[in-house]
Parts: C-alpha cells; structure tokens; sequence
C-alpha cells in the first residue's frame, strides 16, 4: 500500500509537467476538439441596433476536427452560409471565414480571416486581418477577430480598429441542441 503513496505523487507530477509544457495554442486546440460533433447556440451580446443577427436563431456545430483543421458551421436563421475554419500549424492557429451560396458555390467574398501573431493563451485567441482580407476587402484590412474557449462558453468577437464596430457572439458550452441540417457547401468532400 505504501508504494501506492509514492506512485501517485509522480503520477501527478508527471500530468502537470504535460500540461505546463503544451503551449497556449495547444491547450486552446484540445479544447475547442473537445466540443466537436457537438452543436450550441448563441446570443448576440454586442453588435450594432440594427445588425441582421438580433433576434435569429444563431448556432454553431463544431462538425469536424482534424490535428490541423475543425470546422464549425454557423447557422443565422435559415442562413447557412457561414463556416469559421480554424487551421493549426507551427503553434499558430488560422481563423478564415468560407462563404458559400445555397447552392454550395463559393461567395465572391470569402476565405478572409486571419492568423494568430503568437501562441496565445489557453482560452483566447486573437487574429488579426491577414494580407489575404485586406486585398479582398480593404475597409476589413484593420479587423481583429477573437475566439474565447472555456469549459462553459466559446465566443466569437470582431473589433474593427479605429472604429466603433464591435460584434460578439456567446454560444452556451453547457446546453448541446440538435444538429441543424447540412450547410450550404458541406457536400464538398474536400470540406468535410
């Protein structure tokens, strides 16, 4: 019994000396794994009066995660153009935004988004706009988007600097709701 008492402590030792050692980016990956398959909604808790998304349906689905890509389907009402790629590589994660038509097209606007500058931290991550989106859309140039996982809440946020444009979205981690039907593009197997 007594070898049992010092296993233990190593034991321990050994799963927190794992856990220091994952980077920001890392932590904040496994995370956001951890919720895949699943789908939540969320509220609008910030965005301008007359914003299209008040006052609709809003839900994500993390549908599917890889070591280096999840996509996550979001829904606004009966929209469902909306896909947030997150894309991990070199302890940087990518958020790029795909737009698709109903017939599964690609928008003339999409794929804009951007990259984090540094590890960041296991519960944030920050992307500001890339060369990418600025080229596409130049008033976006000074975007800076931002994504918060914690065990109860993943938020999505936007802050165009120099203005006041501020939009957050909080999608509640504790409540699971039936998956919404199929996103427009998600028949695209080079996708999904």
């Amino acid at each position: 019994m007594k070898k049992y008492f010092l296993i233990i402590p190593m034991l321990l030792a050994v799963y927190f000396a794992e856990a220091q050692e994952k980077s920001g980016a890392q932590q904040f990956w496994n995370s956001l794994q951890n919720t895949c398959g699943n789908a939540y909604e969320g509220t609008v808790i910030e965005a301008p009066e007359n914003d299209s998304f008040r006052g609709k349906n809003l839900i994500i689905h993390v549908k599917s995660c890889s070591e280096t890509t999840i996509r996550i389907p979001f829904s606004v009402g009966d929209d469902k153009s909306r896909t947030f790629v997150l894309s991990y590589k070199n302890d940087r994660i990518e958020l790029k935004h795909d737009h698709r038509h109903e017939d599964g097209t690609s928008d003339k606007v999409t794929m804009y988004g951007g990259t984090s500058s540094n590890s960041g931290l296991a519960d944030i991550q920050v992307f500001p706009a890339d060369q990418e989106t600025a080229d596409l859309i130049s008033y976006a140039s000074n975007n800076i988007w931002w994504i918060t996982v914690t065990e109860t809440e993943f938020t999505y946020n936007l802050r165009r600097i120099g203005t006041e444009r501020l939009f957050t979205i909080s999608f509640d981690l504790t409540k699971k709701v039936p998956i919404p039907s199929t996103h427009w593009g998600a028949e695209d197997k080079n996708l999904y």
